[in-house]
Parts: structure tokens; C-alpha cells; sequence
């Protein structure tokens, strides 16, 4: 069995009631880290020494500029003596672009912690060891500056979750939505323009009429959380859909099975 937390499901602006988009697998595997990063892993019970294979979607701060923060953690107060491995996966330039943002962030502290205390994985695909779980990384629409892609992962019991990463409607999530179990689509924008790097719910409302078989989970969301009367009020979805809500989880079962919660 897995668990799947959604510990935040913010697009850039932070909506009330919500904190920047990431999620936590088996309190060992994070997607992303936001600028609020520590905030999240302490509501959801997790130090940041358990943490111990990271995936980055792309370079925007919303899911980059926790690094820094995870890192001074684990040298001063989680992991000081550096017992607990972190495998990093992310595109190449990768490693120059987290060593600019941490020497930036705290200058003369975490040299070292690059240097010595992550695994840098530019693979494309691969075992995530000690987990259940395999990750394939592919391209999707968003700011090409950002170098975007998602990650398809698959678990022991054949469960496929498809993390879209941010985009807009593309030919790759398009494609690999046909042998997916759950999709999670960004939602970053309103239906008020043109945005081509982001689902609008009318894109999630006819990405949901391609997939009906697909269980759609919607994240990175502009509008506010659930009863929160500020701000963008949430939009109007088929039933199907879920709009996640900061501390919602998937549970995987054995038997590749599923469940909402």
C-alpha cells in the first residue's frame, strides 16, 4: 500500500486556504519544492531527513525555491551527520541551477551539503530505490525558459499515476492518459484569456470528455480552497473531477486499487 498526499495544490499566487502545489509519497518521495516547502512537510508530519528522492517539473520558484530551506534543515537540525541519502531528478543543468538558488539563498552554508550530501539523476527513467515505485519523466507545454516536464509513476501493483507537472493541453499527457490509472492536472489559470501553458477548466472539461475512463485530480488550482469566500471561487467541474484541497491523499492499494480521500 501507498499513500499519496497532496500537501499543496496553490498555483504561483498562493490562493486563500491554499499553499503552493507538491506532493508527498510515503512521506520518502516529494514532486516539487515550493517556497513553503518546510511549512508543508511539518503540517504533514514529515522531517525533511525522511525525505529521500525529489522530482522537479521545472524551474519556476513555486516549485524550486524550497531547495535551499530543505537542505539547511537536513545539515543543522534533521540530518546533521548526513545518515540519510537524497537523490535529486531533474533535467541537466539542474544541479548549476539549485547551486545558484542555495549560494543565493545562504551564501557559505551549503556548499558543502551540494557537494557531498545529494545524488544529482539527470535520468530520464528509472527504480526510485527503497520505494515501490518506478518514474519515467516527460516533456509537457509550459514556459519553454523553465525546460517543463511531468513524471509518469508506476507502482509494484501495476497502479499508474500520471503527474502533468504545469502545462497546457499537449500531445504527451494526451498519449500517456490512455494507460493512466489517475491524472493530476494543474489548473493554474481562470477561463478570462488565452494561456496556452495552462488548463483552464474548460480545458480540464474537455480533457475529461476525451478521458471519461481517467480519474482526474486537479492541482496547482488559482482559485481559493474549499469555503474560503476571498478571492477566485472555484470552478465548476464534472462530478468526476476533484479538485484537491491542501492535505487531501490517494491511497494505492495492493492490489491497484484505489481510493480519493
Amino acid at each position: 500500500m501507498s499513500r499519496i498526499t497532496f500537501i499543496g495544490t496553490g498555483n504561483a499566487f498562493s490562493p486563500d486556504g491554499r499553499l503552493h502545489a507538491s506532493l508527498s509519497i510515503d512521506d520518502n518521495i516529494l514532486i516539487d519544492t515550493p517556497p513553503t516547502i518546510m511549512a508543508q512537510l511539518r503540517r504533514n508530519g514529515t522531517d525533511a531527513a525522511d525525505i529521500r528522492h525529489i522530482l522537479i517539473t521545472h524551474w519556476h520558484g513555486d516549485h524550486t525555491f524550497g531547495m535551499p530551506f530543505i537542505l539547511l534543515d537536513r545539515k543543522y537540525i534533521s540530518d546533521p551527520n548526513s545518515d540519510n541519502d537524497l537523490s535529486v531528478y531533474l533535467r541537466p543543468g539542474g544541479e548549476e541551477f539549485f547551486s545558484s538558488l542555495c549560494k543565493m539563498a545562504f551564501p557559505g552554508s551549503l556548499e558543502d551539503s551540494l557537494k557531498n550530501s545529494i545524488h544529482w539523476n539527470t535520468d530520464e527513467s528509472g527504480h526510485l530505490e527503497g520505494t515501490d515505485w518506478v518514474y519515467e519523466r516527460f516533456p509537457v507545454h509550459h514556459t519553454p525558459e523553465t525546460d517543463p516536464h511531468g513524471y509518469e509513476l508506476t507502482h509494484n501493483s501495476g497502479f499508474r499515476l500520471l503527474h502533468c507537472g504545469d502545462s497546457g493541453p499537449c500531445d504527451e499527457i494526451e498519449k500517456r492518459s490512455v494507460e493512466a490509472d489517475v491524472v493530476v492536472l494543474e489548473m493554474g489559470v481562470p477561463d478570462i484569456g488565452d494561456f496556452p501553458y495552462h488548463h483552464r477548466p474548460s480545458d480540464v472539461i474537455s480533457f475529461v470528455q476525451r478521458h471519461p475512463e481517467v480519474k482526474v485530480l486537479v492541482t496547482h488550482n488559482y482559485a481559493s480552497g474549499k469555503g474560503v469566500e476571498s478571492g477566485f471561487k472555484m470552478a465548476e467541474l464534472p462530478e468526476s473531477v476533484h479538485q484537491l484541497e491542501d492535505g487531501d491523499w490517494l491511497q494505492v492499494n495492493d492490489d491497484g486499487s484505489f481510493n480519493v480521500n
